[in-house]
C-alpha cells in the first residue's frame, strides 16, 4: 500500500537521540535480517494484509505496540520509530511472541505520512512523545498543525487519534492546536475521560516511569471528522 510517488521528500530537522549503547550480537543480527522483512519505506511501501492499519508514532521500546498486535491479530500496525535500540527491542518481541501484523519504520515519522495512502488509517497513537518543554523548544513538538494536517489526510473518517504525557504544558499546546484544527474533535464526557489509561492498552516505559516519579498523566482521545 503506497500512493505512487516518485520521490522521497526532502528530510525536515531531526532532534532527539538515534542510537544508545551498542546492541547485544543478537539484536545486531534482528537489525541486519529481520528488520528489512518488516520495514516501511520511506515512500510508503510495505506489504501487510489486513482488515484495517493502526499506526503507532514514536513507539519507544514497543511495549504498547506489541501488547496491541498481539490482542489484535487481525489488525495490521505500523510503528515509527527513530531510535535504534528501541527497534531492536522490539524485533526481538516480535520474534520472541511471532508476532507477524507489524511494520516498522526506522526514521522521522514525518517522512512517512506524506507518503501513506489517504483515508488508509484508522487509529493513530502518540503516547508520551518528547514534550520538548523549554518553551524555545516547543516547536520541536510532534503535535503542531503540520503533522495534525498530515494525519487528517491519511486517516479514516471518525479514525480516533490517541495523545497521552505527563507534561502539563505540552496538554495544553495539544489542546489548541487541536481545537484549532478542523478536522478534529476532541471525545470527552468528564474528568474520568483522561485522568484514566485507556481500557485497553499496555503502560509505555516512559509511562510507567513517570507514574512511579509521582507524576500525573493525561490520556486524550480525539476523532477524524467525516470528509464532507
Amino acid at each position: 500500500m503506497s500512493r505512487n510517488k516518485n520521490s522521497v521528500p526532502d528530510k525536515p530537522q531531526f532532534y532527539g537521540r538515534r542510537k544508545g549503547h551498542a546492541l547485544r550480537p543478537h539484536r545486531q543480527l534482528l537489525m541486519a535480517e529481520l528488520l528489512p522483512l518488516l520495514e516501511v519505506s520511506a515512500e510508503g511501501k510495505y506489504e501487510l494484509e489486513a482488515a484495517e492499519i493502526w499506526l503507532e508514532i514514536g513507539f519507544g521500546a514497543g511495549e504498547h505496540l506489541a501488547a496491541q498486535a498481539e490482542s489484535h491479530p487481525d489488525i495490521g500496525f505500523i510503528g515509527c520509530e527513530p531510535y535504534v535500540n528501541g527497534i531492536a527491542t522490539l524485533l526481538s518481541v516480535i520474534e520472541q511472541k511471532k508476532l507477524n501484523n507489524i511494520r516498522l519504520f526506522n526514521d522521522d515519522a514525518r517522512l512517512l505520512l506524506t507518503n501513506l495512502e489517504p483515508a488508509s488509517i484508522s487509529k493513530v497513537f502518540v503516547l508520551f512523545s518528547d514534550p520538548w518543554p523549554k518553551k524555545r523548544h516547543n516547536r520541536r513538538r510532534f503535535i503542531n498543525p503540520e503533522n495534525l494536517a498530515a494525519l487528517a489526510e491519511i486517516m479514516t473518517d471518525q479514525a480516533e487519534l490517541r495523545f497521552a504525557t505527563d507534561d502539563m504544558s505540552y496538554i495544553r499546546w495539544a489542546l489548541d492546536v487541536f481545537y484549532r484544527h478542523p478536522d478534529f474533535t476532541w471525545r470527552v464526557q468528564g474528568p474520568a475521560d483522561w485522568r484514566h489509561r485507556y481500557a485497553d492498552t499496555a503502560p509505555t516505559r516512559y509511562e510507567t516511569k513517570a507514574l512511579k516519579q509521582g507524576k500525573k498523566c493525561v490520556y486524550l482521545t480525539f476523532q477524524r471528522q467525516a470528509r464532507s
